[in-house]
């Protein structure tokens, strides 16, 4: 079936595809590229030397780095993440006793069955 433009409906999808994947790509160099100059356990050679592979070869260097380094990026960014949620807590003024103190309120009053106020109290805490 050709489109308007004498192109195929089969050419169309093969070039969604294709931006599809750059862009997926874009994405993963971009998440790649923030891990690796956020990291204080990497010497600046070496984040020079995986800049250089990132740009030099980035198809290769962006799989090779998430291959090699996958599962500290995720430790990474959760501990980022409690870092984020802490400074926001002391932005803010609460602490983890004050949730405390409203979550032992909103059971007091009923609010929250004492299943919720279980799961929300082993948040807090742990």
């Amino acid at each position: 079936m050709l489109l308007s433009d004498g192109t195929s409906f089969a050419s169309f999808l093969i070039e969604i595809v294709g931006v599809f994947i750059l862009v997926l790509w874009l994405w993963l160099l971009v998440m790649t590229t923030s891990d690796l100059f956020r990291r204080r356990d990497v010497s600046e050679v070496g984040k020079f030397l995986w800049a250089v592979l990132l740009i030099g070869l980035p198809y290769v260097g962006t799989f090779a780095y998430i291959l090699r380094e996958g599962a500290g990026m995720a430790d990474r960014k959760k501990a980022q993440t409690e870092e984020m949620h802490d400074a926001v807590r002391q932005f803010v003024g609460s602490s983890p006793a004050d949730e405390l103190l409203k979550l032992d309120r909103l059971k007091a009053e009923n609010v929250i069955s004492n299943e919720e106020y279980l799961m929300l109290r082993s948040r807090l805490v742990g």
